[in-house]
């Protein structure tokens, strides 16, 4: 065979089918856009798997971890948390419907009791005790007139008296005169009647005019104002939105106290007059002597918890309404030497609800902002429904009851009780 016959053959042993290639490429062409769609399914499956995780935002209920109470003199048997409350406060609203002219309080202002508070619009007010002046000043003037008719009327009664003895004047001229008199009599009276009741009218015009003024019913604290001068305010809801029920809301200070809620398994363990203890949770390192008022006589069966109020012993402007606290109460222990006294445990004091177990430790989460931290603790001795815990700082704040798909950085927004 020629040499050119070979190269001939081998050429074309080597040369590529054109519709072989154009099948190679279009299965290319067909494998990339099926790669980066399974590329961008992965990468959403795991934004919304992230989403799920930690961008979910939980509501949630928190609670202030506190130290302990000391085992050195009078000890600890419960503790509770609860909330400042004023036993006196009242927002404060007119007894009419009407614009108001005048407001004279603001925010955190003192207030005596009877302080004008403020002054609504009083035009026909005064003017309708005006007329009732005038109705009065007529009622009188008219029973003076009646009056003097009737002391006129009686002397001629007694006139004619006189003269039927002497035979000067006839019996019916006597009965006339007779009459007359028990007339105007009558008249006087119901005048008299007229002139209590154009009185009581005043009267009536003078309360309404008062009413235009408002007054602190007792002496406290201004913790609200809820109008503004021009606004219409009325004692009942009318007028939708654009009617306010009240002018401002005052607290009386000095009857501020604590309400808790103790876990009905442990009430027994409360008693009135028990001397107790209360830490703020503003202000952990401060404790304030206290006693039980009362134990309230009903249960919530929705968180199987009764009522107590207890009294604080010490007055302090730092003491504000609906501030966390946190109650210990007490029992009188046995006398100890210096030797024997012991020193309060190591560790802070959360609820039991708070320590949740997350891969076989027991957890805490703190609230950290906007977000939930996952704190590893070693769980202690039980306090009633607070638990001793190490691992945590007197003063943080922890997430009362975690949800179970809760995860270490999830957003939390905390609700108040």
């Amino acid at each position: 065979m020629p040499p050119d016959t070979d190269k001939k053959l081998l050429l074309e042993q080597l040369r590529i089918d054109p519709a072989s290639r154009e099948d190679a490429v279009g299965s290319q062409r067909r494998w990339v856009p099926a790669a980066i769609i399974a590329v961008l399914v992965v990468l959403v499956a795991a934004g919304v798997g992230y989403y799920m995780l930690r961008g979910q935002r939980f509501e949630v209920e928190a609670a202030t971890a506190a130290p302990p109470a000391t085992a050195a003199g009078p000890t600890a048997i419960l503790q509770a948390t609860g909330y400042v409350t004023a036993r006196r406060q009242a927002t404060v609203s007119a007894q009419i419907t009407g614009t108001l002219t005048q407001v004279l309080i603001e925010e955190g202002e003192r207030v005596k009791a009877g302080q004008v508070l403020a002054r609504l619009d009083d035009t026909a007010q005064r003017a309708s005790l005006a007329q009732s002046v005038a109705q009065v000043q007529a009622a009188e003037a008219l029973e003076v007139q009646y009056q003097a008719q009737l002391e006129q009327a009686r002397r001629d009664l007694k006139r004619n008296q006189d003269l039927i003895d002497r035979h000067l004047v006839s019996q019916q001229a006597l009965e006339t005169a007779g009459t007359q008199v028990r007339t105007l009599e009558a008249q006087v009276a119901s005048q008299h009647r007229q002139t209590d009741l154009a009185r009581a009218a005043q009267r009536g015009a003078q309360v309404q005019l008062d009413y235009t003024t408002v007054r602190a019913p007792f002496s406290g604290v201004v913790t609200a104002k809820a109008a503004q001068a021009g606004e219409i305010v009325s004692p009942i809801s009318a007028g939708g939105g654009f009617t306010r029920t009240g002018v401002g809301t005052i607290v009386d200070m000095d009857s501020l106290e604590v309400e808790v809620d103790v876990n009905e398994a442990y009430i027994h363990r409360v008693h009135a007059d028990q001397p107790a203890e209360a830490v703020l949770d503003a202000y952990s390192d401060w404790t304030i002597p206290a006693h039980v008022i009362a134990i309230v006589p009903t249960a919530d069966r929705s968180k199987a918890t009764v009522k107590v109020r207890v009294a604080l012993d010490q007055k302090d402007p730092r003491i504000l309404p609906d501030m966390g606290v946190r109650v210990s109460f007490l029992e009188e222990a046995a006398k100890k030497s210096g030797s024997e006294a012991s020193e309060p445990p190591a560790g802070v004091l959360v609820p039991t609800s708070a320590i949740v177990d997350r891969d076989g430790h027991s957890t805490v989460f703190k609230i950290d902002g906007d977000h939930a931290r996952a704190v590893t603790v070693t769980a202690g001795q039980t306090y009633g429904d607070l638990r001793l815990v190490q691992g945590l700082t007197s003063g943080t704040r922890v997430v009362r009851t975690p949800p179970s798909e809760m995860k270490d950085g999830a957003r939390v927004s905390v609700n108040k009780q």
